[in-house]
C-alpha cells in the first residue's frame, strides 16, 4: 500500500510532465517511422509500448522509451533485405527475446564501465544536435530533413534554403516560447511555476497561431507547420492500423540476424541512456541495467507482436521528462497512455499545435544538456576528463559518427588516458643519501601492468653501483608477469654485477620472488641522522635524479 501511495502522490506533477513528453514524443514517433520507411502507425505503437509497458516494468524513475533514430538505418536495411514489414516484425520479436536473455544473464552491468566524462559528453553532443536540428521548425522552414531525434548527429542539409524560407509567425511563436521557458526558471516567477512551462508554451503557441489566423493572414501557420496526425473515421479504421508478424520469417536466417543486431544496438543505446538519465536525476538514483534490459525485452517482444518499431530508452524524451518536473515513473506511463488515447480519439486537437512551439521546448532542453557551464566545469576538472568529454560531444554531433560511434571514440580516449596514467605511476619512491650510503625504496603501485615495464626497467638500470634498493610490493594487488621477470633478472644478474644490495618485500608467495638482503636497517639508521639528503615523489622525479647522477 505504501508503494501505491508513493507512486500516485505526485500525480499532478507527473501528469503535466507526461503531457509535455507526449507532445514531444508524438511528432518524433511519426518522424522516425517515416524515416524508417515503415507505417507511421508503427511509430505510435512503439511509443505507446515504450511508455506504458516498459514504463511499468522498468526501475528507472525518469527514463522514457520509444522508437529511436539510432536504429533507423538498421530498420531501413532490414526492411529492404527481409522484404516485408510483417516479416520484419519477427526480427523485432526476436530482438525482444534476445534482450530478455541478456537481462537475465546480467549483461546490464556493462553500463558500469562507461566513464562519467563520456556520458556527459554524450549528453552535450545530443544537446547540440537537438538545438541544430530544431532550427528549421523554429523558423518555419517546412521543406527540410526531419529532426527524428537527437541521436543521428548534425546534418547540414537541413540548412539548405533555410534563410530564404523563414516564416514570421513561426519565429514569433519560437521567441515567445523561449522567453517563457527562460523566465519560468527565474525566482521572480516562482509562484507561477506550479504551471509547467512546457504546457504553457504549447497552449500559448496554439493560441497565438489562432490569433494570427484571425488578425494576420501572413503570420498564420497552415497545416504544414503544425503537428500532422491521421484521423481515423471509426474504431475499425483505428484497429486496422495494427499489424501482425508473419511467423514464417522464423525460418529465414536474415530475420534472426537482424533480430540479434537490433537487440545488441538497442541494448547498448538503452544502457547509455539509462546511465545518462541517472546522472540527471536530482536524487542521483541508480537504475539496474539488468532490470532495464528485461523491461526493454518485454517491450520489444510485444512491439513485434502488434506492429511496432524497435524500442530503446531515448535520452531526448528522458531529459524533457526531467525538465518538465516529473517525480516518478508514472509520468512515463501517462505519456504512453496519452499517445494511445489521443491518437485514437482526438487527433484533430493535436493537429492545432505549432511545430515551432515544440521546437522551442526541445531547443531549451538541448541548451540545458550542452550549456557552457558544463564545458567550463569539465575543463576545470582536468585534461584527462575534458578531452574525452569534448571528443565525445563533437563525435556524437557529427552525422557520419552519431551516438554509438561517438561514445566509442570517447571511450578510446578515456582508455588512452587511463593507460597513460597507469604507465606514468608504476611506483612511488623514497631516497636517502649520505656520504657513504645511498638507499632507495620503490613502493610499487596497486596495479602494475606490462605498460609499466619500461619505466621500472629504466629505473633499475640507473640504480647506482654500491647502493641499496628496497622494492616493496605490499600495496600491490596485481603485478604483471613481465614486470616480475624484470625484477627477478635485476635481483639475480644486474644487481650483483653492480654490487647493489636488493631487498624484495611484500610479494605474494605465488610470485616466487626471493626476499634478498635485509637493508631496511640502513634506511632506518639514515633517517635518524641529520647530515643526509631525503627525497620522495613519483617515478619520473627519481628517473631524473638517477639520470643526473645524484
Amino acid at each position: 500500500m505504501e508503494k501505491f501511495r508513493s507512486t500516485f502522490s505526485y500525480l499532478k506533477n507527473d501528469f503535466l510532465a507526461g503531457l509535455i513528453v507526449f507532445l514531444i514524443a508524438l511528432p518524433l514517433c511519426l518522424g522516425i517511422a517515416q524515416a524508417s520507411n515503415a507505417p507511421l502507425f508503427s511509430g505510435i505503437v512503439a511509443g505507446v509500448i515504450g511508455g506504458v509497458v516498459i514504463g511499468f516494468f522498468s526501475r528507472s524513475t525518469f527514463s522514457v522509451s520509444g522508437p529511436a533514430a539510432g536504429l533507423v538505418a538498421i530498420v531501413v536495411g532490414a526492411l529492404t533485405d527481409i522484404g516485408s514489414f510483417e516479416l520484419f516484425l519477427c526480427a523485432v520479436f526476436l530482438a525482444g527475446l534476445f534482450q530478455l536473455v541478456l537481462g537475465f544473464a546480467k549483461a546490464g552491468t556493462f553500463a558500469n564501465f562507461f566513464p562519467s566524462s563520456v556520458i556527459e559528453g554524450m549528453l552535450a553532443g545530443i544537446g547540440l544536435t537537438i538545438i541544430f536540428k530544431q532550427l528549421p521548425d523554429a523558423v518555419g522552414y517546412g521543406s527540410r530533413v526531419g529532426m527524428l531525434d537527437g541521436e543521428r548527429g548534425i546534418n547540414f542539409d537541413i540548412l539548405k534554403g533555410i534563410t530564404g524560407n523563414i516564416h514570421g509567425g513561426a519565429v514569433v511563436i519560437t521567441l515567445v516560447s523561449l522567453a517563457i521557458l527562460i523566465l519560468w526558471n527565474r525566482p521572480a516567477f516562482r509562484r507561477l511555476q506550479k504551471v509547467p512551462a512546457g504546457l504553457l508554451v504549447v497552449v500559448v503557441g496554439t493560441l497565438l497561431n489562432i490569433l494570427f489566423q484571425n488578425f494576420s493572414g501572413t503570420m498564420h501557420l497552415n497545416k504544414d507547420y503544425l503537428v500532422q496526425l491521421d484521423v481515423p473515421t471509426s474504431a475499425g479504421a483505428f484497429f486496422a492500423q495494427f499489424s501482425l508478424p508473419d511467423f514464417s520469417g522464423l525460418k529465414n536466417p536474415l530475420v534472426w540476424q537482424y533480430g540479434l543486431i537490433i537487440a545488441v544496438v538497442a541494448s547498448i543505446e538503452t544502457l547509455l541512456c539509462i546511465e545518462a538519465t541517472d546522472k540527471m536525476d536530482p536524487l542521483k538514483r541508480n537504475t539496474s541495467g539488468n532490470r532495464e534490459l528485461i523491461a526493454q525485452g518485454v517491450g520489444n517482444t510485444l512491439s513485434g507482436l502488434i506492429g511496432g518499431l524497435p524500442i530503446t530508452s531515448v535520452i531526448v524524451r528522458s531529459s524533457a521528462n526531467i525538465n518538465a518536473g516529473a517525480k516518478t515513473k508514472l509520468s512515463t506511463i501517462i505519456h504512453g497512455v496519452l499517445l494511445l488515447g489521443c491518437v485514437a480519439t482526438i487527433p484533430f486537437v493535436l493537429n492545432l499545435i505549432p511545430k515551432s512551439a515544440l521546437a522551442a521546448i526541445l531547443i531549451f532542453t538541448g541548451y540545458r544538456l550542452a550549456r557552457p557551464a558544463i564545458f567550463v566545469h569539465m575543463y576545470q576538472v582536468g585534461r584527462t576528463e575534458f578531452v574525452p568529454f569534448v571528443v565525445t560531444a563533437v563525435a556524437v554531433a557529427l552525422p557520419f559518427l552519431g551516438l554509438l560511434k561517438g561514445v566509442g571514440l570517447g571511450m578510446l580516449f578515456s582508455v588512452f588516458y587511463l593507460l597513460r596514467a597507469n604507465m606514468r605511476i608504476p611506483y612511488y619512491y623514497r631516497r636517502i643519501q649520505s656520504e657513504n650510503e645511498d638507499v632507495t625504496r620503490l613502493e610499487l603501485a596497486q596495479e602494475v601492468s606490462f605498460l609499466n615495464k619500461g619505466s621500472i626497467k629504466k629505473t633499475l638500470d640507473h640504480i647506482p653501483e654500491n647502493s641499496s634498493v628496497i622494492i616493496d610490493a605490499t600495496n600491490s594487488e596485481y603485478i604483471d608477469y613481465d614486470v616480475l621477470e624484470e625484477i627477478r633478472e635485476f635481483f639475480s644478474v644486474r644487481a650483483p654485477n653492480k654490487n647493489i644490495e636488493v631487498a624484495l618485500v611484500g610479494f605474494r608467495n605465488d610470485y616466487k620472488i626471493p626476499e634478498g638482503a635485509n637493508v631496511h636497517y640502513k634506511m632506518t639508521e639514515l633517517e635518524q641522522k641529520d647530515n643526509v639528503t631525503k627525497r620522495a615523489g613519483r617515478h619520473h622525479k627519481l628517473l631524473k635524479e638517477l639520470s643526473a647522477g645524484y
